[in-house]
């Protein structure tokens, strides 16, 4: 009777055991505990059977689970190449700010350097007076200048100027061919009074045609005599040159020009700055610039209004060495342009 009970409590434990682990409302931990109670029973009854048995085989994973699983792993590769990409980001950022540092230092180097212009100008080509402006910032005003020349000069005012006082002597002289003109040197003391003030005579020299004109006429030739006073300042005089009868001036500096360009002369002899003179001296006034670079201002023009007449051989032998050495006219529109009776 005893072991008849006993028999019968056992197949109820397993048929409990083995209806809980089908149950949906019966939690895993508790399905596995029902399912090892079963299994110890049934071990108990049959004796020596589960021991022999192998283990029950993997359980298969639902579509659900699949594609849990599958969303995990995405997810994990998709990390890492996002950690890669921010990898290589940091790196081309890195890279990108050390070019940048290395590039601003450079600049900054380039930048300390000393700079260099060319001094470099001409009459025509891409270093002619178009251009002088820019060439070397030293030179702006050739660009941007108010008050440039040459000038057409016209509608000047008739006033009572004062005479240029000429205090010219024979003096000693050098010849230089300076690849531009041809510059004549003069010794010192000779002096022009105009304005209560007075200018010493440094040089003179050449060009062709002439860079000044009357009324819009110009000249074949131009004779400008550079003076300077005590304090800098420049007052120009500009001989018009026509062709007549031999200059005898500017013959003794064509006997004694160097027979190199860039050489320079130094004859024994000495010529007189008066006798460049025409015989009237009435004139055109008014304020301008050397007419190069680096084209500086404030300069007193006296223009003479008798030109001074050269041979066509002295003209000739000027054009051969340079047939155009002339800056252009320049806008003279609202410059206040005097003139003696």
């Amino acid at each position: 009777m005893r072991s008849l009970l006993l028999t019968l409590l056992a197949c109820c434990c397993v048929v409990s055991a083995a209806s809980g682990a089908n149950d949906p409302l019966i939690s895993p931990s508790a399905k596995s505990a029902l399912g090892g109670a079963a299994g110890a029973t049934s071990s108990g009854s049959s004796g020596s059977s589960a021991s022999g048995a192998s283990s029950a085989p993997a359980r298969k994973l639902t579509e659900r689970e699949k594609e849990a699983q599958a969303e995990s792993e995405l997810s994990a590769r998709i990390q890492e190449r996002l950690a890669i990409m921010r990898a290589n980001q940091q790196a081309r950022v890195a890279a990108a700010a050390k070019a940048k540092k290395q590039a601003e230092a450079k600049a900054a180097v380039v930048a300390a350097a000393p700079k260099v212009y060319s001094n470099v100008w001409s009459y025509e080509g891409e270093n002619g007076p178009a251009n002088w402006g820019t060439i070397n910032p030293a030179w702006a005003n050739c660009g941007t200048g108010n008050r440039q020349s040459p000038i057409d000069i016209r509608d000047g005012m008739k006033v009572e100027l004062e005479q240029i006082n000429f205090d010219y002597h024979p003096s000693s002289f050098n010849v230089t061919d300076n690849g531009k003109t041809v510059q004549v040197m003069v010794g010192g003391g000779n002096f022009i009074t105009v304005g209560n003030r007075m200018y010493e005579l440094i040089q003179f020299h050449f060009h062709r045609p002439s860079e000044e004109r009357i009324n819009g006429k110009g000249y074949e030739m131009v004779v400008h005599l550079v003076h300077k006073d005590g304090e800098g300042r420049i007052a120009m005089l500009a001989l018009l040159l026509e062709r007549g009868k031999q200059q005898p001036v500017i013959q003794t500096v064509w006997n004694n020009l160097p027979l190199e360009k860039y050489d320079t002369a130094a004859p024994s002899t000495v010529l007189d700055p008066m006798d460049l003179l025409p015989a009237r001296r009435e004139y055109f006034t008014f304020m301008g610039s050397m007419t190069t670079p680096p084209c500086t201002e404030g300069v007193l023009w006296l223009v003479m209004k008798e030109p001074v007449q050269a041979s066509p051989a002295q003209m000739a032998l000027f054009s051969r060495l340079y047939p155009l050495n002339a800056r252009p006219v320049q806008p003279g529109a609202g410059r206040i342009i005097k003139e003696s009776n």
